[in-house]
C-alpha cells in the first residue's frame, strides 16, 4: 500500500472544451485519490482566452507565480476561433497562444513528451492503410519546447518598400545537450530506440543539432540512434508508425510531427501530453485544442485530459500504481464499448453493440473502472 499523499495541483481549465475535458480529469483524480488514500487540492487560475477577457493579457505574473508555487499544473486547453473570436484582433503577443508560449519559458518547461499509441479496440479509427495483422504501434515524441524559431527574435516592416516578415531560428549546444539526454532516458525505459528528426541537409542549426546529439549517444550505448530528416520522418509516420520508439525533435518540427502522430491514434482527442523542466514539476495537458464549435455541447472526448492527468502522477508524483490505474481504466472503457462521438465508427455495422457517451459519461465510465 503506498504511503498517502497530498497533492497541490495548479488547474487552468482555459477556453473551449477546456473546463469540460478537465473536470472529468479531476473526477478520474479523486477516484483514484480516494483508492490510495490520497488527498488532492486544486488552486484555478486563468491563462489565455478567458485571461483576456478578464486581464487584458493571456497570462498574468499572478497565474505565474501561483503554478510556480504548486507541485504539478493540469491545463484543458486555450484559444479560440480565429476567423471569429475577438482575441485574433489583437496584436500577436496579446492572443491567447501567447500566454502558453509565455508560461512554457516562466516554468522552464524545455521537454513535451507526446506519446502516441494505438489502441487495440479503436484499430478501425486509424486512417492508415490496414496491413496483414493490424496495426500496432507506441511511440513517444519528445520535443525541445522552450527554443527554437518560436522564441527567437522575430518582426514585420518594410525594407525598401516591401514588407517583409523575419522569425529567428536559433538554438545552442546546451538546449540540444538536455533534450538529448531527456529523450534517450525514456529511450532507455522502452524499446532502446531514438530517431532523431532535424533538417541538417539545410540548416546550420540541425546540424549542430544532429552532432550533440551524437556527442550525447555517447553516453548510452545501449540505445541506437537513427537520423532522420523532418519531410522523411512525416512520410514514414503514415508509412510504418511501428518503426519508431522515441523521436527527439526540435520546437517547430515537434509541433506538426507530434499532430500528425496524434492523428494516426484515430482521434486527436487520445493523444496526452506532459511538459516537464528539469526538476519533477511539469504542466500536464492534452494535444489537442479548445474546440470551439462543441464547447457547452457536452460531446468533447476527455481522454486525452484524463491520459494527461495520468502522467502527471507518474512523472511529477513518481505515483506509478496510481498512473496504471488510470491507464487500465481507460482501456477497460474502450473495451467495454464506451465511445465519445470521435471515436463512434461510421459504419453502423461497426457502431453497432458500442454505447455512444457525452464528456461527463465517459469520465463517469472510467472513474467507475478505478
Amino acid at each position: 500500500m503506498s504511503v498517502a499523499r497530498h497533492l497541490e495541483i495548479a488547474c487552468i481549465p482555459g477556453d473551449g472544451i477546456g473546463p469540460e475535458i478537465v473536470a472529468e480529469a479531476k473526477k478520474v483524480l479523486t477516484q483514484v485519490c480516494e483508492k490510495y488514500g490520497h488527498t488532492i487540492s486544486y488552486t484555478d487560475v486563468l491563462m489565455g482566452g478567458c485571461s483576456i477577457d478578464a486581464y487584458g493579457v493571456p497570462l498574468t505574473q499572478e497565474t505565474i507565480d501561483i503554478c510556480k508555487s504548486k507541485q504539478a499544473v493540469l491545463m484543458g486547453s486555450i484559444g479560440g476561433d480565429a476567423a471569429t473570436s475577438p482575441w485574433y484582433r489583437l496584436e500577436p503577443s496579446k492572443r491567447p497562444e501567447a500566454g502558453l508560449l509565455a508560461i512554457r519559458k516562466a516554468l522552464g518547461l524545455y521537454a513535451n513528451l507526446r506519446p502516441a499509441y494505438l489502441f487495440p479496440e479503436l484499430a478501425a479509427s486509424c486512417p492508415l492503410a490496414s496491413k496483414e495483422g493490424g496495426r500496432n504501434f507506441d511511440l513517444i515524441i519528445v520535443r525541445e519546447l522552450t527554443g527554437g524559431l518560436y522564441f527567437g527574435e522575430r518582426w514585420t516592416k518594410e525594407v525598401d518598400g516591401v514588407t517583409t516578415a523575419v522569425d529567428t531560428l536559433k538554438y545552442n549546444e546546451n538546449e540540444i545537450r538536455r533534450i538529448a539526454k531527456t529523450a534517450f532516458e525514456i529511450a532507455q525505459k522502452r524499446r532502446k530506440k531514438v530517431t532523431s528528426v532535424d533538417k541538417a541537409n539545410v540548416l546550420d542549426t540541425s546540424r549542430l543539432w544532429r552532432k550533440v546529439v551524437h556527442e550525447v549517444a555517447k553516453d548510452y550505448p545501449d540505445v541506437e540512434l537513427n537520423d532522420m530528416l523532418v519531410d522523411n520522418c512525416a512520410m514514414q509516420l503514415v508509412k510504418d508508425p511501428e518503426q519508431f520508439d522515441v523521436i527527439v525533435t526540435e520546437n517547430m518540427f515537434g509541433d506538426i510531427l507530434s499532430d500528425e502522430a496524434s492523428m494516426i491514434t484515430g482521434s486527436i482527442g487520445m493523444l496526452s501530453s506532459a511538459s516537464l523542466n528539469e526538476t519533477s514539476f511539469g504542466l500536464y495537458e492534452p494535444s489537442h485544442g479548445s474546440a470551439p464549435d462543441i464547447a457547452g455541447l457536452g460531446i468533447a472526448n476527455p481522454i486525452a485530459t484524463v491520459l494527461s492527468a495520468a502522467m502527471m502522477l507518474r512523472y511529477s508524483f513518481n505515483m506509478t500504481k496510481e498512473a496504471d490505474d488510470i491507464e487500465n481504466a481507460v482501456k477497460k472503457t474502450l473495451h467495454d464499448g464506451y465511445r465519445s462521438v470521435d471515436l463512434m465508427p461510421k459504419d453502423p455495422m461497426e457502431a453497432a453493440g458500442l454505447t455512444k457517451v457525452g464528456c461527463s459519461g465517459m469520465g463517469d465510465a472510467i472513474a467507475a473502472r478505478i
